[in-house]
């Protein structure tokens, strides 16, 4: 099931840059997540018992004063402590946990004390600096007596470095860290209020809207907007910064476009990913019809901007970040008397992304009809990173060769909770119903990844950082959580799991997920279809997306009638009629299954590595298919494959359920580079014959 990740050199610092913002964004974001209940719980107190709340309670609220003891004393409420007090510890604990576990949750807790009664300001922004120092700091000192210490001495030593390390840290927050971070915080509220002042706040969707799709959602709203806006409601209470970046508006816009204007499974699927997005809340499901389409970047961009433009016209906010992103999350949020200005915002964003949306899909010729694999080209453009097509069509990621036994699946996304909870519910209930109640599945965010897991499902954009973070784990990646033909794939490795012993392994070793790939196409592919059980179920995928088990293969699928030595065509379209007209000619398919290959093509390149394609029909055409049958067409000069080089094209009709085991064969045979060299070589049918001889057998 798995493949490498090849990039270009002129790629690669791109890739490892976005990777880097990637984790860094990740980080920042990870203080603030696990905690956002907590910040849901002001929110919501603020919003009901502060002065301006909806019900008005001074204990509560802070406002207002009390006698005691013949004195008027201010009530101190519980609004202004969690802001000034639990939501920085909180942050700073988690930042140092992050780095070191517990006992660098404590230290980054103290350390953020410091800066929390060093500055008048909430100390967001200095619990993010302070925590994960308190943590990487503490883990610094404990190496240097790590298995020093005498027996019996380990508590007071641990106890006493961590008190008085974290007091020192602490101190140092008060006076040097608090300051800074003051400064720094005011320098940022002026310019915010700049941008306000000026109406040039709504331009911030220039950066945001793109960075969203980059999967920097979570770092923008909660690594940034979530700081700054909560800091906005302690003195104005509300903010707009929340609903910057979390507003459904400009996603649901191009939703709707493609319901109305789109084709083929985008269109069908748009419906379902709608509700997803507006009502769930998970942003990430209208990622894949943005990147099919980089255009469609500028609707969200024009609906962002004109949502922001709209809050600022109507002077409305929220009183916390509504996460997830839901239409449901954002009303619960919105401040008192903001609720018309922030409906507004989001039907105009919705409105504005939709009109243009539609203008781009309505006048130009690809309309959205391919499959939501289609994006992964184009997403390889779009963000830099150049992964073999294998990848996407096998559903693999970089990662260890299979073994052993798979009984516990992770999803991992960006922060944990959205995609990677809507995909692991999806693939539980597959699983379930196929009968495999041995078999866990949960979600995590790739932060909190260990290397515990034996298999792990991702978004193929954020491959990179998983296999980081869990190098022995099997690999599998994904354009879209809502509904992927890998979950499919995934539940039929499980069935012949249960079912027999798995084949012996491919004599071609697999890269593990750490290695980097090696150079060229070739390796993409032997890295797609080095070992049997790697090509089953990747190569598979390429030809199936939903079709059943291998069955027992028919004998002689491949005779020299229909082998070509030498290609005549000069285009991948062409090579796909003369691998077509080969299997009609054999009397295997009907004539009009060849169109069906170019169906299959359009929605899912079928370029595998190694010099191959493999174009096959859609699983819609399998009643087009009179017996199970292989064509083998060489181009000694090179077709052109969708940027690819591909010199075989073997084309495939499989009958029932012979194409599994077809396909694994053909698998042994192009993961051996000795064998791809002689079929290079080979000079008659028989030759050719003898080498792919294992497909007939």
């Amino acid at each position: 099931m798995m493949a490498a990740t090849t990039e270009t050199p002129r790629r690669s610092v791109a890739a490892g840059a976005r990777t880097g913002v990637q984790k860094f964004g990740t980080f920042l974001s990870g203080m603030v997540m696990p905690n956002i209940g907590a910040f849901i719980a002001w929110g919501l107190i603020t919003a009901l018992f502060i002065e301006k709340g909806y019900f008005p309670v001074a204990q509560l609220g802070g406002f207002g004063t009390h006698t005691v003891d013949g004195q008027e004393v201010p009530w101190t409420g519980i609004v202004g402590p969690m802001i000034t007090y639990l939501l920085p510890l909180l942050i700073g604990y988690t930042g140092g946990k992050m780095v070191h576990e517990h006992r660098g949750g404590v230290v980054g807790a103290i350390a953020t004390m410091g800066v929390i009664t060093g500055s008048s300001v909430p100390m967001f922004i200095g619990a993010m600096v302070m925590g994960p120092l308190g943590g990487w700091s503490m883990k610094q000192w404990d190496k240097l007596w790590d298995g020093k210490i005498k027996p019996g001495f380990e508590m007071l030593v641990n106890n006493f470095s961590a008190g008085i390390w974290g007091g020192l840290l602490a101190v140092f927050g008060f006076f040097l860290v608090a300051p800074l971070v003051s400064a720094g915080t005011q320098a940022v509220s002026k310019g915010v209020e700049w941008l306000v002042s000026h109406d040039l706040l709504p331009v911030t969707s220039i950066i945001i809207e793109p960075a969203k799709v980059l999967f920097l959602n979570n770092a923008i709203n909660h690594g940034i907007l979530t700081p700054l806006g909560t800091e906005q409601v302690q003195s104005a209470g509300r903010s707009m910064l929340f609903l910057l970046e979390a507003n459904p508006g400009p996603g649901m816009g191009v939703l709707l476009a493609y319901m109305i204007f789109g084709r083929g499974a985008a269109k069908t699927s748009s419906i379902g990913a709608g509700v997803i997005h507006f009502l769930g809340g998970i942003h990430e499901i209208y990622f894949p019809y943005v990147l099919m389409k980089p255009q469609l970047i500028l609707a969200t961009i024009a609906g962002g901007m004109t949502g922001v433009a709209v809050l600022q016209m109507t002077h409305v906010g929220l009183v916390g970040s509504p996460a997830p992103g839901s239409i449901i999350a954002v009303l619960a949020m919105t401040a008192p008397g903001s609720h018309f200005g922030v409906i507004m915002s989001v039907l105009a964003a919705t409105a504005v992304s939709f009109a243009v949306s539609s203008l781009i899909l309505r006048f130009s010729k690809d309309k959205g009809e391919g499959d939501l694999n289609a994006a992964t080209a184009r997403m390889e453009e779009m963000k830099g990173k150049k992964s073999s097509v294998a990848s996407a069509l096998t559903g693999a990621g970089a990662g260890a060769a299979a073994s052993g036994p798979i009984r516990k699946i992770v999803f991992a996304c960006d922060a944990g909770m959205g995609s990677s909870a809507m995909g692991a519910s999806v693939l539980r209930n597959k699983i379930k119903a196929a009968g495999h109640s041995e078999v866990s599945v949960t979600n995590s965010a790739i932060a909190n990844l260990k290397d515990e897991w034996d298999l792990v499902v991702v978004h193929q954009d954020l491959a990179d950082r998983a296999a980081q973070r869990v190098p022995s784990a099997r690999m599998v990646t994904v354009d879209n959580f809502m509904g992927s033909p890998r979950y499919d794939e995934i539940v039929e490795s499980l069935d012949e799991q249960g079912a027999a012993p798995a084949e012996p392994q491919s004599a071609e070793p697999v890269a593990p997920a750490s290695a980097p790939a090696a150079s060229g196409s070739a390796a993409a592919g032997s890295s797609a279809v080095g070992a049997t059980a790697a090509g089953t179920a990747g190569v598979a995928a390429a030809a199936s997306h939903g079709t059943t088990t291998a069955d027992a293969p028919q004998d002689g699928v491949l005779s020299a009638r229909t082998i070509v030595l030498s290609g005549s065509a000069a285009s991948q379209s062409g090579a796909i009629d003369e691998a077509g007209r080969l299997l009609v000619d054999a009397g295997a398919v009907e004539p009009s299954y060849v169109e069906s290959m170019h169906e299959r093509e359009a929605s899912v390149p079928t370029y595998m590595g190694n010099l191959l394609a493999i174009p096959h029909g859609t699983n819609e055409a399998k009643n087009l298919i009179s017996s199970s049958a292989l064509s083998f067409v060489r181009y000694p000069d090179g077709i052109d494959w969708n940027g690819k080089e591909v010199k075989f094209v073997v084309g495939i009709a499989g009958k029932g359920k012979d194409h599994l085991s077809i396909l694994s064969k053909i698998a042994k045979v192009f993961s051996d580079k000795t064998a791809v060299q002689q079929l290079l070589d080979a000079r008659t049918d028989e030759d050719i014959l003898s080498i792919l001889g294992k497909v007939n057998g």
